[in-house]
């Protein structure tokens, strides 16, 4: 059990006859999970507005946040399990009927308890998806393109959720258009992976999660995922809950949500360019002070004028999410090659777990202080990881410029990818 997979076999499938993974069997997975985002982003921003149109307490929204983080934890712990039982490509179908059953629940009628069943449930099934997405590509692809098709992979993916954002202004709330679109981009989203000829890897090893060699490994990285596991399910989950109790318009919010991911998208390409040739470190501390300002900003501001919000949340939500990409690369900086499964699945599960607590943290602050009280929150998050940060530059050396990996985009809406450890094919016969 201590031996891990030959890799090579893998980056040089499809299968028996040794050939690169063809690029549309590629796409094949990324179109999927694209059509996923769109029906994503939609619910993310249905549920707070329509919640608000029927007069129902914001504290109905942020437990249902707190209930799809549960959710996600949950997906993070039994996908594996999943994966190894059926395969890939059936895991994939199975988690898009859960989300077809999550968004046919919510378009039963404004019943908050079931929405927090079916949200938990969603979240299991979207974190699911991820976990499946990513191996997948990782074991296919070869060494040369992995972080190219990964950037394509994550840009996609922020992309649908944005569309999906957008998509929320021409939906009728008294119906149950945003549910059944939901259902229509599951569906048709399980057809590319249906279809595609790509092969599937070999059952994965459990990826044993262990924080004290995590972080041992790499303090900041571990606590990068612990912050912006946090700071992402509160921005983006509560903005749309905050917006709506403000009075802002079904059509503004849906304007604010959808232009939050070019934050992600403009401020990542510059932020790993300059973490590429200097202690990733400095950038962290850049990208976390500009989060802790973003938000002292959407405080100052709140209630204002709508475009100058949206530039402020631009600006806030993509600082916050850089540190999730720059967390993950200083991590593997230091991870040596045996590490890489075990670091990656203790990163998975700090971000899953602070995107569990936080949430309900907020949830119970919204009901005393108002639903302003996530603001608050990031800004303390943001705030603490920059000084823990400065604290660990006073303290420690860097890793020389010249011995770090390559920056890859991501955002902080998908879990990270899990470097799960395969079985060769001798140990396959025995299991």
């Amino acid at each position: 059990m201590s031996k891990t997979f030959d890799r090579t076999a893998a980056n040089e499938r499809p299968g028996d006859a040794g050939e690169p993974a063809p690029l549309i069997a590629i796409a094949s997975v990324i179109l999927s999970m694209w059509l996923v985002a769109i029906g994503n982003g939609l619910m993310f921003a249905y549920i707070p507005v329509r919640l608000g149109a029927e007069g129902f307490d914001p504290t109905w929204a942020g437990l249902i946040v707190t209930a799809l983080s549960a959710g996600g934890l949950a997906g993070c712990i039994l996908t594996g399990p999943l994966v190894r039982r059926v395969g890939h490509a059936r895991a994939f179908m199975v988690l898009s009927a859960l989300i077809v059953l999550s968004n046919a629940s919510v378009g039963a009628g404004t019943y908050p308890v079931l929405w927090i069943a079916a949200r938990a449930l969603y979240g299991f099934a979207i974190c699911g998806l991820f976990i499946v997405a990513q191996s997948w590509l990782n074991d296919v692809v070869a060494n040369a393109i992995r972080g190219r098709v990964m950037a394509v992979f994550y840009v996609a993916y922020t992309a649908g959720l944005g569309v999906g954002y957008f998509t929320l202004a021409f939906i009728n709330l008294e119906a149950a258009e945003a549910p059944l679109i939901g259902i229509a981009f599951t569906a048709i989203s399980i057809l590319p992976v249906g279809l595609t000829r790509l092969a599937q890897p070999p059952p994965p090893l459990a990826a044993s999660v262990a924080l004290r060699k995590a972080w041992r490994i790499s303090p900041v990285g571990l606590v990068a995922m612990l912050a912006v596991g946090g700071l992402s399910m509160t921005i983006t989950g509560f903005a749309p809950i905050h917006a709506t109790a403000k009075g802002y318009s079904q059509a503004d919010v849906a304007l604010l949500l959808s232009c939050m991911p070019l934050g992600t998208l403009l401020l990542q390409i510059p932020f790993g360019w300059i973490s590429d040739r200097t202690d990733r470190r400095y950038v962290l501390i850049g990208a976390s002070g500009l989060a802790a300002a973003g938000g002292l900003l959407a405080l100052g501001f709140d209630g204002g004028a709508l475009g100058l919000l949206i530039v402020i949340y631009v600006v806030w939500d993509g600082a916050a999410e850089s540190i999730y990409s720059l967390g993950s690369a200083h991590a593997n900086d230091r991870a040596g090659k045996d590490d890489l499964v075990a670091l990656s699945s203790s990163l998975l599960f700090a971000w899953s777990l602070s995107g569990f607590i936080v949430p309900g943290i907020v949830t119970g602050l919204s009901a005393v202080i108002g639903t302003q009280a996530f603001i608050y929150v990031a800004v303390a998050i943001a705030a603490a990881f920059l000084f823990f940060v400065i604290g660990r530059v006073v303290t420690t050396q860097a890793v020389p410029a010249e011995e770090t990996g390559s920056f890859t985009p991501m955002t902080a809406q998908a879990p990270l990818p899990v470097e799960l450890a395969f079985l060769p094919d001798d140990e396959q016969h025995r299991h």
